[in-house]
């Protein structure tokens, strides 16, 4: 088997929904499988995968055993030559997985491939791209000198390499890595002490040390919804603080000075995240009318709105619309993701969008990393 794509959920329904139906359309001429594990989702996912993804193979866990874990779970079970870890609130593109393995059979140098991440709204996600979160550079993250001198500052998000320039980079995030199967059990996959949020750094940085590349690839895009799938509350701050002092203390001696200054650091890089969630959602406005591309003109947005129907072909119509509160909502029986994704790439902060679930009764997206996702209801 070439491929094996373990998704992990955890109560994302409806955003589970779109990712599936990107997942299954970009593995639809290769020989691959689909492996998701459920943490004890409360939200009915679990039957609602079942009903509409019967292909997709679950493994339902009693309780929610983290990221770490769970995905280790999956990986147990994987069968294919490639392994794509996958974050539930994400959209591949039809050619996605075939140019991830193609670029893996011709550079086999790299043991870890991550791709060119952006949210809902179209926006590059930095962390597509890290460096090594040492505590100096940790400082020049938290304190700001990143933005002022970042060929200087800028090693956390790895700013020395343009985001649509490929090349080696020290840390990929989790919600899409992309390596050879052997080399996650070579790894002994996530470490399991830490529950979520240190993982992928860890886990970049363990494969590092082994002599191994890891690699960001900009000629593969991937959208990341992101907030759905790490809510900034308050329990995601105590989160994130004890899994970034759990990495400091498993790979780097520091003086007891410097814990101190860590612990504080990540408080104050926690809340801020928190807060920018906050903001997000305040200044969200409703959109002034809904641009529907679908051939399934009969569909119906469940509030009192303005909608506008069209086919594919009149995409770019809706570009006179811009700058006017206008949520585009795709359907993927009518656009490809490949489309949608190129769409968003070349007019980020234009519009908002929205993606149909598989039985066109919701749409969800995004606006900000930030944010929490919205589900809009169709009739």
């Amino acid at each position: 088997m070439q491929l094996t794509v373990v998704i992990l959920n955890y109560n994302v329904k409806y955003f589970i929904d779109i990712c599936l139906q990107s997942v299954l359309a970009a593995i639809k001429n290769l020989d691959a499988e689909v492996i998701l594990v459920d943490n004890a989702s409360v939200d009915g996912s679990a039957a609602w995968i079942s009903k509409q993804f019967p292909q997709v193979k679950q493994i339902l866990n009693q309780e929610n055993v983290g990221f770490p874990k769970g995905n280790n779970i999956g990986v147990s079970q994987a069968k294919g030559t490639y392994l794509c870890i996958l974050n539930p609130d994400t959209i591949v593109a039809e050619d996605t997985f075939t140019k991830a393995i193609s670029f893996m059979d011709n550079n086999k140098e790299v043991a870890i491939m991550g791709p060119k991440l952006i949210d809902g709204s179209g926006t590059f996600l930095k962390e597509s791209k890290r460096g090594i979160p040492t505590p100096a550079v940790a400082f020049s993250k938290v304190s700001g000198l990143y933005k002022i001198a970042p060929k200087l500052f800028g090693k956390y998000y790895n700013m020395r390499l343009p985001k649509d320039k490929s090349g080696p980079t020290e840390i990929l995030v989790g919600a899409f890595m992309f390596m050879r199967t052997e080399h996650y059990r070579e790894l002994n996959g996530f470490d399991e002490a830490c529950f979520m949020y240190s993982d992928d750094i860890d886990l970049s940085y363990r494969s590092l040390q082994l002599g191994k590349q890891n690699y960001y690839n900009a000629d593969i895009t991937v959208i990341h919804f992101k907030g759905e799938s790490t809510p900034k509350d308050f329990a995601y701050q105590l989160m994130f603080r004890e899994a970034m002092n759990y990495f400091y203390n498993k790979h780097f001696h520091v003086s007891r000075l410097v814990k101190v200054w860590i612990k504080l650091a990540t408080n104050i890089f926690s809340y801020l995240k928190r807060m920018r969630g906050t903001h997000s959602i305040i200044k969200k406005k409703q959109p002034y009318c809904y641009w529907l591309v679908s051939d399934e003109l009969d569909l119906k947005i469940g509030v009192n709105k303005n909608v506008l129907f069209m086919h594919t072909s009149g995409i770019k119509d809706v570009l006179e619309h811009k700058n006017r509160q206008t949520e585009i909502i795709f359907d993927p029986d009518t656009i490809s993701f490949a489309e949608m994704i190129a769409f968003m790439n070349e007019h980020k902060g234009d519009f908002s969008y929205k993606f149909l679930s598989s039985d066109k009764s919701h749409a969800v997206g995004s606006i900000s990393s930030n944010a929490k996702g919205e589900v809009l209801v169709m009739s």
